[in-house]
């Protein structure tokens, strides 16, 4: 939803705001690379229980996510190798942060949390696979209410102010309603295309 809503206008703040990412040209495959890596290292410190170290981390990391689309679009050297490396890294992130999570609450024995985050992580994958599916179909498939964007937000903000358990309470319930969401919009437009393949078929018989 956040992407949908200021998506647009996310280049223009970044060019304003780090004007100096545009004057080189940057692979934004290193960039992509880079915030990965540093939230990668915000997992770890998750999983040691520094959640304000975690949560700047998380920061970090979703600037770099945002920049390197920015760039490789300024540049014109976006490539379809580069949106596939963004995506994957980003599941991989969207895991390890999470999983970090679900480590720490394991050490203090608190398996409530630990199955609350496991759920968390589990459905999280879900939303990003499920649009990843329906996209293959449906062209433009976007629908949902709480997308990555906000999952990150939201991790980052309850690891930042001590308020991590409200958060994952709410990315879990978010993302279940988005995949909810995604299924019932899945399912009206895949039936649509199918009976109108069905009647084209019957039209060429």
């Amino acid at each position: 939803m956040i992407k949908a809503k200021v998506g647009d206008r996310i280049d223009g703040w970044l060019k304003r705001g780090l004007p100096f990412l545009f004057v080189r040209r940057v692979n934004p495959n290193t960039l992509t690379v880079t915030g990965a890596c540093v939230s990668l290292v915000a997992a770890y410190q998750l999983s040691a229980g520094a959640f304000v170290a975690g949560g700047l981390l998380i920061l970090v990391g979703g600037a770099f996510d945002l920049i390197d689309g920015v760039v490789a679009r300024h540049h014109g050297s976006a490539t379809s190798f580069g949106a596939f490396l963004d995506s994957t890294l980003d599941r991989v992130v969207d895991m390890a942060l999470l999983l970090g999570i679900t480590l720490y609450f394991a050490r203090q024995g608190d398996v409530g949390l630990v199955l609350l985050t496991g759920y968390a992580l589990a459905v999280s994958v879900l939303v990003s696979y499920a649009q990843a599916k329906a996209e293959q179909v449906v062209p433009g498939f976007k629908v949902g209410l709480f997308e990555r964007g906000e999952r990150i937000v939201v991790l980052a903000a309850g690891s930042l102010f001590g308020l991590l358990v409200p958060a994952l309470w709410l990315v879990a319930l978010g993302s279940s309603v988005t995949v909810v969401q995604r299924f019932a919009r899945a399912y009206r437009e895949m039936t649509l295309i199918d009976a109108g393949a069905a009647s084209l078929g019957e039209q060429t018989r």
